[in-house]
């Protein structure tokens, strides 16, 4: 148990912290529900956005202090990509994992006339689209959503293409939309498919507009989603605020991390003034029993959400050197390796999230740069860190 008076005093008291409605905005709520902020010393405000540009936006100009957000997104905004140039850092991710790719009814049929049964792999129901694309006569290509340029949504959703066979670029289009218009756009028709975080895949599924044809699990175990974020001027001139805030929402991933707890958690955000949603909607991802098609039985997916385990709350800084390397290709260009280093090194900033687990006497990892598609199972990466499998489909 931490003794809170072995802080150093706080800055600031009152914070504006943003989040999207999506099930993996868990930590920030609980840690509400469970007093945990005040526990810290902290009044925090939660303030629901409806967009991720709104949400950096907001970052950006200070009208919050601090926000959930989609963890290239910090790499991109401090790269200048998307229009705004701003030093954003990270001291800790909030999940792995917990998005899918869901497609229309129609083209789901179509994929499964391919041979294609649940279950199926991610790489196999790729190139069973590819094979459908190439024998319809189509008047408009293919359009798939993500949740921003550069997200991770964006990210899988390429990578689950080119293991098909499919450019991403010039085969099918690509568009952003919020993720709380996604299933309403797969409904009428605007969209094919889309790649987004729960709860909208299994809204799709339960409703009878969409069928999930791979977990962002499959296509990449364990990645990193969503990060807390701030501004580096504001951890400069907040850095006690800032520890204060990290370590609630470290209990808030710990006490997840517990199965038992997810049940409260389900009715925790099915409240009005956070997800406003049926826990119908919210169960499946959070239970790790996820269904991909209405009328078939779930699937035990344990690991959709992963809040506490395998470290997840580190930035690793081979992940940030991955998704710069993402972001590059996005935009059209190879950033220099001395570059990518130098920015991932100032955005992903592993040295806070230390500086919070001593606190909580939490284990850490004594590197900052992990393997990838080296292990298929948990396997301890050092004495008493034991991290998941990582494998990530390659195009």
């Amino acid at each position: 148990m931490i003794d809170t008076r072995r802080l150093p005093m706080t800055e600031k008291n009152a914070l504006r912290l943003g989040f999207l409605r999506l099930t993996d905005s868990a930590p920030l709520i609980v840690a509400s529900e469970l007093g945990l902020y005040a526990k810290y010393g902290l009044e925090v405000s939660l303030q629901r956005e409806v967009s991720w540009a709104n949400l950096r936006d907001k970052l950006v100009t200070g009208d919050l202090d601090a926000a959930q957000m989609l963890a290239p997104l910090p790499l991109a905004t401090s790269l200048g990509a998307g229009g705004i140039r701003a030093e954003i850092i990270t001291g800790l991710a909030l999940s792995l994992n917990g998005n899918a790719i869901t497609v229309s009814p129609a083209l789901a049929g179509a994929i499964a006339a391919q041979g294609i049964s649940p279950g199926a792999s991610a790489a196999r129901t790729a190139r069973a689209l590819r094979d459908c694309l190439r024998g319809e006569q189509r008047q408009a290509p293919l359009t798939l959503a993500s949740a921003h340029s550069f997200s991770c949504h964006s990210i899988l959703l390429r990578l689950w293409l080119q293991a098909g066979g499919i450019d991403p670029d010039s085969d099918v289009r690509i568009i952003v939309l919020p993720p709380e218009q996604m299933v309403d756009s797969l409904a009428r028709g605007i969209i094919d498919g889309f790649c987004v975080g729960e709860p909208w895949n299994s809204m799709a599924v339960q409703q009878g507009v969409g069928s999930v044809q791979a977990t962002g699990y499959q296509i990449w175990n364990n990645g990193i989603e969503k990060v807390l974020a701030v501004m580096a001027q504001w951890h400069q001139c907040h850095p006690a605020a800032h520890l204060r805030l990290r370590l609630a929402l470290m209990e808030a991933c710990r006490w997840l991390a517990h199965e038992g707890n997810r049940e409260q958690c389900v009715s925790i955000l099915a409240q009005p003034e956070y997800l406003d949603l049926p826990v119908d909607y919210l169960l499946p991802s959070l239970s790790g029993q996820f269904v991909c098609h209405k009328g078939t039985p779930p699937v035990a997916l344990p690991h959709f959400h992963v809040f506490g385990r395998f470290q997840a709350g580190f930035p690793w800084r081979s992940e940030g050197d991955w998704l710069l390397q993402q972001i590059g290709i996005l935009l059209g260009k190879e950033i220099p390796r001395e570059d990518l280093k130098s920015l991932v090194q100032q955005t992903y900033r592993t040295d806070l999230y230390r500086e919070a687990a001593r606190y909580l006497d939490m284990a850490s990892p004594g590197r900052d740069y992990k393997p990838v598609n080296e292990h298929d199972a948990p396997w301890e990466f050092e004495p008493g860190i034991e991290l998941g499998p990582d494998f990530r489909l390659c195009p």
